[in-house]
């Protein structure tokens, strides 16, 4: 991108081992010059639709092509509410394209958006598909999942869950929160997260969360450049079983993307405010309100004067103290009218200072360090899928596992995670060979849902 940024990223999709076909969708919007990375940065989406024939498969289509190109004609003004505005949006169109037609009535999508703005990082996000930062030797995970499992798990941490079987019983795939089926969705918004340099941010479906813990994700994505890292993810996943859809997207930050955020900075707007112009008219309602307390206060006012000797009285006592009230509300009016003269009225526009922060990401944090426990795990799963494979595909992942565990013995963890990498890519090229024979021509990194905007 020359000097726009020192950003690389790589982004993969692949159909999984039992589906039919893809319901993934993702896109990259990328800034072409230095001034577009300052106004609108990097955006990136990762969305998992549902539904039945190819109405999952349209509706994430509709928010990986409507997100960026609704963000990117808004980000300049407010990256946050761009970015509500765009799932906001998107949604609206795919609820709309399922009222349209019976078949196509329920579908939905979930949708994770990473956008990366000289700020930091902000998170917007709709079902279970996940947003992950990777920094240190550990993983933050910086969504949250709108899923029941992850609902469960609040109600036990609240006490409310007593049985653990119940969270063991609990299905793992229902979703909470989808765009599509309500015309109105609530969108979370995380961030901004600060970025550091060689901060690595990964964006998947949970075809990918749902095989890699979060602990091997973050090994390879910390450990491989980009390309690399996407394709030993979704190699892993297949490796094993890949019962859905795999999409993961992976970036890497430079140095051109690190934070520098000022205290002093611009206010993002978080809200559209119900006017933005100054309203200088007379406030003509609280000048009506003095004139008339003024003229119940005079007339009170000489009705005590002229009945001097009646002071005493109840009727003069009335008198005097309607007059001591209309004269209060006639300073009270006067002053509330000169105020609404000179102060603007509100807009009732929310705003985000430099240096606050929204959402409560991140949710959850381990450690991804390379080390053997860590290692052996992938490395056990190469081995049980390697015998599945042809003769020479099974010794070459073999051999692979072995260069791995020698690395290991050396404590060349680095080189370790390479050859665990190169390991699984044999059974990938498996798969591949496999499928290259079959009559949907699906392979492994399918692109076909590639967004009109990625570069």
């Amino acid at each position: 991108m020359g000097s726009a940024s020192t950003l690389d990223y790589c982004d993969r999709t692949d159909i999984g081992r039992r589906r039919s076909n893809n319901q993934d969708s993702k896109a990259v919007l990328a800034p072409w010059n230095a001034d577009q990375y300052a106004k609108v940065g990097w955006l990136f989406v990762v969305a998992d639709g549902m539904g039945a024939h190819a109405a999952g498969e349209m509706a994430s289509a509709i928010a990986a092509e409507q997100v960026p190109l609704v963000y990117g004609k808004l980000a300049a003004r407010s990256p946050p509410l761009a970015l509500r505005t765009s799932i906001e949006q998107a949604n609206a169109e795919i609820h709309a394209k399922g009222q349209s037609s019976v078949d196509l009535k329920g579908m939905g999508t979930t949708c994770t958006v990473l956008v990366i703005v000289p700020r930091g990082a902000l998170v917007g996000h709709v079902g279970d598909s996940r947003a992950y930062r990777v920094r240190g030797g550990r993983i933050e995970q910086l969504s949250r999942d709108h899923s029941l499992a992850w609902e469960l798990e609040d109600l036990r941490a609240a006490g409310e869950i007593k049985h653990e079987q119940v969270l063991r019983d609990a299905p793992k795939n229902v979703i909470t929160r989808s765009m599509g089926p309500h015309a109105q969705i609530k969108v979370d918004l995380e961030g901004p997260f600060s970025v550091r340099a060689d901060d690595v941010f990964v964006l998947c479906s949970d075809g990918l969360s749902g095989q890699v813990t979060d602990e091997e994700i973050g090994l390879f994505a910390a450990g491989l450049r980009p390309r690399e890292a996407a394709e030993a993810l979704v190699g892993l996943a297949l490796i094993r079983g890949a019962p859905d859809n795999v999409t993961v997207i992976v970036a890497r930050a430079g140095e051109q993307e690190v934070t520098r955020a000022s205290a002093g900075g611009e206010p993002w707007q978080l809200t559209e405010g119900a006017t933005s112009q100054v309203d200088n008219r007379l406030p003509w309602r609280m000048l009506g309100i003095a004139a008339a307390s003024l003229f119940v206060a005079l007339v009170s006012a000489s009705f005590v004067a002229g009945r001097v000797g009646d002071s005493g009285t109840l009727r003069g006592g009335v008198a005097f103290a309607l007059s001591a009230f209309a004269a209060l509300a006639f300073l009270g009016s006067l002053l509330a009218a000169i105020l609404g003269f000179l102060v603007p009225p509100s807009s009732g526009t929310r705003v985000l200072p430099a240096g606050k922060k929204l959402g409560e990401g991140p949710y959850r944090s381990y450690d991804c360090t390379p080390g053997q426990p860590l290692i052996e795990g992938v490395l056990q799963s190469i081995v049980s899928s390697a015998e599945g494979l042809d003769g020479a595909g099974r010794s070459q992942a073999v051999a692979g596992v072995g260069r791995a565990r020698e690395k290991l013995a050396a404590h060349d963890v680095r080189a370790a995670v390479h050859e665990v990498a190169a390991a699984i890519a044999v059974y990938t090229r498996s798969v591949e060979a496999t499928r290259a024979g079959d009559p949907s021509g699906a392979g492994p990194f399918r692109d076909s849902n590639r967004s009109a905007l990625e570069p």
